[in-house]
């Protein structure tokens, strides 16, 4: 039997490697954590995970030079799946911390949930598929997924939202631009529609390896 691919699952120092490395694991498929951008370039399916803060966040991407690496997966069209606050930082700007610039790959502003609301946004919520997606393959409309964040992204191009969430208000909870995957919420702490997410994209990366 071949082997399936190896996945590239980028190290800035964020927490939470260890979950999406059994995840994808658990898939079937090899994983290497990184923070060697050669790594990452050479990998077939690229993960971007997200914890904490978007400066920090962005201050780690540069320090290991991720920052470029991601824009460059982007350039070329690579397939990347982003998570949490991996979503949030590919775009323009973010008003976390009084505001912060991101990476820029899709044009857009990271807001503050509304006020009044219990922040952060912590557990499970429906995610409303708005188009249709191979990543959503076996996976039903109005699915939970389990989120813990303040933020939230606003895409410019809304042709990108390809599902949405409501908490204080209708927010994209699921973006796919070309290959690029990128979901507010985290599917390795969302059960098995949670692994079949990562299946879905890892599948559709690498040819159905």
């Amino acid at each position: 039997m071949k082997a399936k691919a190896t996945v590239a699952i980028i190290d800035y120092g964020a927490g939470n490697l260890r979950s999406v490395a059994n995840a994808v694991t658990r898939l079937g498929y090899q994983s290497v954590v990184t923070d060697k951008p050669a790594e990452v370039l050479r990998a077939p399916a690229v993960i971007l995970p997200g914890v904490g803060a978007a400066a920090d966040t962005m201050t780690g991407l540069v320090r290991t030079e991720m920052a470029e690496t991601v824009r460059r997966l982007m350039e070329d069209d690579r397939p990347l799946f982003a998570v949490c606050v991996g979503l949030q930082i590919l775009l323009t700007t973010t008003e976390e911390g009084g505001g912060y610039e991101c990476l820029g790959v899709v044009p857009g502003i990271v807001r503050r949930l509304p006020d009044g609301l219990k922040i952060p946004h912590m557990g499970w919520n429906q995610v409303t598929q708005r188009r249709k997606q191979t990543l959503f393959k076996g996976i039903p409309d109005k699915t939970n997924f389990y989120f813990v964040h303040s933020y939230y992204a606003d895409p410019e191009d809304k042709s990108v939202v390809a599902a949405t969430t409501d908490y204080g208000l209708p927010w994209c909870s699921v973006l796919v631009k070309g290959n690029l995957v990128a979901t507010q919420f985290h599917p390795e702490k969302s059960g098995t529609l949670g692994l079949k997410m990562y299946e879905n994209f890892l599948k559709m990366a690498t040819g159905g390896e």
